[in-house]
C-alpha cells in the first residue's frame, strides 16, 4: 500500500519543542509502516495543498494535528481515500473539550466538575485545542472568554494508549511527566507506568473512547485520585507513541491497519520501558 502520513508542526516548518514532538511522531508511524512493507509519502511545501494532491493518489492516509484544525485536514483524507484515524465528525467533538467533557458525564464517565465555584482549585485550559497548552491552575473561580474552568484533580497524570476498530485494544498505561505551577506543562513520559487500578484506568479510557466512537490510534488522558477522571481525549497519534513503538511486540502500524481493514488481536505483550523528555526528543 501508499500511505501518506502528514504531521502538521514538520510540515509547516513550525519550530522548538513542537516541531521535535512531531518530528519524532512521524518518524515513529513512517519508520513502522515501512518495516512491513508499505510505501510512505510525506507532505512538501504547502501543507493543506500537499495533502489534497498526495492524498488522491494512495491508498490510504493518516493525519497529526492540532485538534482544532485536525478535522479539516482529516476530512480532505475522507474525500480522498481511506483515512486510518478517527472520522473527521469525531475529531471536530473531542477539539471540544466543553461538549466532550458534557458527552462523557452524561454517560457515567467520571470527569472534573465544570464551572463549580466551591473548588479550592481550579484548571482553566482552551475549550478548543490541545489541552497541553496554555493550562493553567488557579485559587479563584475565572470565568474566561475561549476557556473551560474545571475543578483542579489533585492525582496521578497519566494516560492510556489504545486502538480502537470493531473492538478495543488497550496497549499500554503511561505516566506523563508534568510541571504543576500556575501551569500545567508537560515534560514527558514513561510508557508503561503501573498503578494498582491499572483494570479502572483501563476502562476509564476504553469506554470514553467508545462513547465518542474513536477509531484508529486514540489517547486518553487521566488524572488518578480516588478513581480516575478523564481530563481529555486525542483522537490521533500521541507523543506516547514513540515509546509504545518501542514496548510492545507488535508494529504500530500494523495495528492501525488492522483496526481499518482486519480484526485486532486480544491484547498485545509489553517487553522493557521507555522514558522520554521533550528535550530529549531533540535527538530523535
Amino acid at each position: 500500500m501508499r500511505i501518506l502520513v502528514a504531521e502538521f508542526a514538520v510540515g509547516t516548518g513550525l519550530t522548538g519543542p513542537i516541531f521535535f514532538e512531531g518530528r519524532a511522531m512521524l518518524n515513529t508511524l513512517v519508520r513502522s509502516f515501512r518495516r512491513i512493507g508499505h510505501e510512505v509519502v510525506s507532505t512538501e511545501g504547502d501543507f493543506r495543498q500537499s495533502i489534497e494532491d498526495l492524498s488522491k493518489d494512495c491508498d490510504a492516509g493518516l493525519v497529526i494535528a492540532p485538534d482544532d484544525i485536525l478535522h479539516e485536514f482529516t476530512r480532505i483524507i475522507e474525500d480522498n481515500t481511506v483515512n486510518l484515524g478517527c472520522s473527521s465528525s469525531v475529531v471536530r467533538l473531542c477539539a471540544d473539550k466543553l461538549r466532550t467533557s458534557e458527552k462523557l458525564s452524561r454517560a457515567g464517565i467520571s470527569v472534573p466538575r465544570i464551572d463549580s465555584d466551591d473548588c479550592p482549585r481550579y484548571v482553566i485550559k482552551p475549550r478548543y485545542g490541545c489541552a497541553s497548552e496554555d493550562v493553567f491552575v488557579v485559587s479563584d473561580f475565572v470565568q474566561k472568554e475561549g476557556c473551560i474552568t474545571t475543578e483542579y484533580i489533585d492525582g496521578e497524570h497519566l494516560s492510556v494508549s489504545l486502538i480502537i476498530g470493531s473492538s478495543a485494544l488497550p496497549l499500554t498505561v503511561n505516566k506523563q511527566l508534568v510541571e504543576i505551577d500556575h501551569r500545567i506543562q508537560y515534560m514527558g513520559g514513561i510508557v508503561p507506568h503501573y498503578v494498582p487500578q491499572w483494570k479502572e484506568v483501563i476502562n476509564a479510557a476504553v469506554k470514553s473512547a467508545q462513547i465518542l466512537s474513536c477509531t484508529g490510534y486514540v489517547g486518553v488522558d487521566i488524572v488518578l485520585d480516588d478513581k480516575p477522571y478523564v481530563v481529555d481525549v486525542n483522537p490521533r497519534a500521541t507523543t506516547s507513541i514513540i515509546g509504545v513503538s518501542r514496548v510492545i511486540d507488535r508494529e504500530i502500524a500494523d495495528l492501525i491497519l488492522r483496526a481499518r481493514f482486519g480484526k485486532l488481536p486480544d491484547d498485545v505483550q509489553i517487553s522493557g520501558s521507555y522514558s522520554f523528555t521533550k528535550r530529549e526528543l531533540e535527538a530523535l
